[in-house]
């Protein structure tokens, strides 16, 4: 996911092209997983009914699909079917909404979900977390350099970050640490479900690791659609665990 090591100039970032580009899988995976989880999305805000606190959360589906096919961009540069120009413009999108947008707005959701409460306060801690995992990473891309190649049935980034594990665990803790932590079953469905899945992914592919939790966690995200579609407006505290 991250690469050990960092550069100390100026903003870099080089985009390195295989030397076999034959391989098409992925980026028709990530474009029809995009497709999907944005219509996951829409369906969710579809399902808001006037419920405000929900929008954050409703809004994830869509940031991922998004994100998916965005991915599906860098994927046809690296292959030669789009400029250097644009693959690169995608991989800084989809870097900064992976290690920035993600784990500020992941919490962040979960937090004004909950009803005001002790369990809303237990889950601050998270969020706050996420901010500064955030941050890091904001400062360690800018520093460079910021890579991506092709490797099998995944892209492979890497933003020269040191401490690698330590900061990619607490990014993990602040982003599914909140999600288990909520009162409503579905979010906690999707928390354990991403969990599960870096335990995984992280055993098979360890420079995979960006590229194939987002394209996971993307379609996980249908369990936020289930908890907009059956978590009744009337209800203080629908299909809560507690």
């Amino acid at each position: 996911m991250m690469g050990e090591g960092r550069s100390a100039v100026a903003p870099a970032v080089r985009v390195r092209r295989p030397v076999d580009p034959s391989m098409c899988f992925s980026p028709q995976g990530d474009l029809a997983g995009g497709v999907v989880v944005t219509a996951i999305g829409a369906d969710a805000c579809r399902h808001l009914r006037g419920r405000n606190s929900l929008l954050l959360l409703a809004g994830i589906p869509l940031l991922l699909g998004a994100h998916q096919i965005d991915e599906a961009l860098v994927w046809w540069s690296l292959q030669g079917h789009l400029s250097r120009e644009v693959g690169r413009v995608a991989m800084w999108i989809y870097l900064v909404v992976a290690m920035v947008i993600v784990p500020v707005i992941v919490p962040l959701a979960v937090v004004t979900l909950e009803p005001p409460g002790r369990r809303r306060l237990a889950i601050l801690p998270f969020a706050a977390l996420g901010t500064g995992v955030a941050a890091v990473l904001l400062v360690t891309m800018w520093h460079g350099p910021v890579t991506v190649q092709l490797g099998h049935y995944h892209l492979a980034y890497s933003i020269g970050l040191r401490n690698g594990i330590l900061v990619v665990g607490l990014y993990i803790a602040a982003a599914c640490g909140a999600l288990l932590a909520s009162g409503y079953r579905h979010v906690v469905i999707f928390g354990a479900a991403n969990l599960v899945a870096v335990v995984v992914l992280a055993r098979l592919s360890a420079d995979g690791f960006a590229s194939l939790w987002c394209f996971y966690a993307a379609m996980a995200s249908g369990a936020i659609s289930l908890h907009l579609r059956y978590a009744k407006p009337h209800r203080a505290h629908p299909y809560a665990l507690t």
